[in-house]
């Protein structure tokens, strides 16, 4: 029997987005406000899913003492109150809540023992939100 857990984390995080590939002028155009040379920051929600088969032990897809601790050490403790563009995987990509979406899809791919990583979801406002389930069976991203 599959099933699936979703949990809920929060961290705050500071960005620019901003490409040094585009001019000062595209980068105005394209980013808008979220250009601004000192950067904004965003309260974010983020969402991981799991799903796996029931243990019929345990009656649980994974711990969540495990999770926990795996996306406090993996995602949290790397990311909360930070600047996001000074983060090393940034250093060639925008910190676009997208790209941060498919970043901390990679940091917990293979890290739960039973249990698959299905998706992350980061909610950025509460208009914004956006989601990653790692590649399609064709190999194109799978984003928002």
């Amino acid at each position: 029997m599959k099933a699936h857990l979703s949990r809920r984390y929060h961290m705050s995080a500071s960005h620019r987005l901003h490409s040094d590939s585009f001019t000062e002028q595209e980068n105005r155009e394209i980013y808008g406000k979220c250009n601004n040379p000192y950067g904004h920051g965003h309260n974010y929600i983020i969402e991981v899913t799991v799903s796996g088969q029931v243990d019929k032990e345990t009656g649980m897809i994974c711990n969540l003492a495990d999770l926990d601790q795996c996306v406090q050490k993996e995602v949290i403790g790397r990311f909360d109150h930070t600047n996001l563009n000074k983060a090393e995987c940034f250093s060639n990509q925008v910190p676009t809540t997208e790209n941060l979406c498919r970043t901390i899809y990679a940091l917990l791919s293979d890290r739960f023992t039973g249990a698959r990583l299905e998706r992350v979801r980061i909610e950025e406002t509460s208009n914004n939100f956006f989601e990653y389930g790692g590649k399609e069976q064709h190999g194109s991203p799978n984003s928002r």
